[in-house]
């Protein structure tokens, strides 16, 4: 594409550069080169955009002139994002049903739906319009799943689980699955808890590979609208994850966990049953939250607590032994 027509599909100010610069592809600032746009959003990569080979830069607004071609934009990394759409068709998968696949005859399967080898879709399901189910799919009986829906292979929805518009499976994940819920007996066995109530998942969701959301006991498992869900992540039964939340790669969710909207849990962060973590709050990597976070909160550690607290504490640390050795010598006669 011309850099005038990317310019004019991403709504953003061409600066520095000819108009008819062609553009074949996308990279990162320190491996583009001629013909290829890069962008800058971390500050740490600005010395980098002014040795770049790329033809042109998406950069923010008040970024500093250099020699490439820029493309000025409010938010550059969304905007790279967006560029990369433009250079990147869909795969398509036509509609139509695999020979090998089993479809209970009492399912519902609206328009357009591309239904792969070895895919079962058991009794009562409905599915709305355009789903692509890729090989090994399992839909278990009494699913309702919206339009758009897309899974990739060997994801599997369970019984009577609820999925929105515009939910996106990764390979591997399972919605539904029975949580982990056991109670002792007077023998010390641990007795099997039911686990019928459904994961109920609303529109524009993404689950990425391996990930698991368990179904409940009582009431329901919640996803809200917009939440992404990185690779092997545990929503744990009956949790609630709110609107346009993040949970990054290894994050587990214990039973009844409550997560506000727009809350970023990142990596291996561990959250205790029955917590509540507050709207627009972020929990920094590998911290363990065992008590409520409030709204707007950025908490790290574990127990997890206040971010700057947790800096100091990690200063200190490291002379925690001469510390020591200095208290117990005030204490010697």
């Amino acid at each position: 594409m011309k850099l005038s027509a990317i310019a004019a599909a991403l709504d953003v100010r061409l600066e520095n550069g000819p108009l008819d610069t062609e553009i074949t592809g996308l990279n990162g600032i320190d491996r583009a080169g001629p013909g290829e746009l890069t962008f800058v959003s971390n500050p740490k990569y600005a010395a980098a955009a002014k040795t770049t080979r790329a033809s042109a830069v998406i950069v923010s607004e008040d970024f500093p002139v250099i020699a490439a071609a820029m493309l000025r934009a409010k938010d550059p990394y969304l905007t790279f994002a967006r560029a990369l759409e433009l250079f990147q068709a869909p795969t398509p998968y036509l509609p139509g049903v695999h020979p090998t696949a089993v479809v209970d005859p009492s399912a519902k399967i609206g328009p357009g739906a591309h239904i792969g080898p070895y895919v079962v879709i058991g009794e009562e399901v409905e599915i709305g319009s355009n789903a692509v189910l890729l090989a090994h799919v399992v839909i278990y009986r009494g699913v309702r799943i919206g339009n758009n829906f897309f899974a990739h292979a060997h994801s599997v929805v369970r019984e009577n689980c609820r999925v929105g518009n515009n939910v996106l499976l990764q390979n591997g994940v399972i919605i539904g699955g029975d949580g982990f819920g056991f109670a002792k007996t007077a023998e010390g066995r641990w007795y099997k808890i039911p686990q019928p109530a459904p994961v109920v998942i609303e529109d524009d969701v993404e689950v990425q590979a391996n990930s698991c959301i368990d179904r409940a006991s009582v009431g329901e498992t919640h996803i809200g609208r917009g939440v992404k869900v990185d690779n092997l992540v545990q929503v744990g039964h009956g949790s609630q994850v709110g609107a346009d939340s993040l949970l990054c790669a290894q994050v587990g969710l214990a039973g009844s966990s409550d997560i506000g909207t727009q809350v970023i849990l990142t990596g291996q962060v561990g959250v205790v049953g029955h917590v509540k973590v507050g709207d627009k709050a972020i929990v920094t990597p590998q911290s363990g939250v065992a008590h409520d976070i409030a709204p707007g909160a950025l908490v790290s550690g574990a127990p997890a607590v206040d971010h700057r607290a947790w800096l100091k504490y990690s200063a200190i640390l490291p002379r925690l032994p001469e510390i020591a050795r200095a208290v117990r010598n005030k204490d010697k006669p």
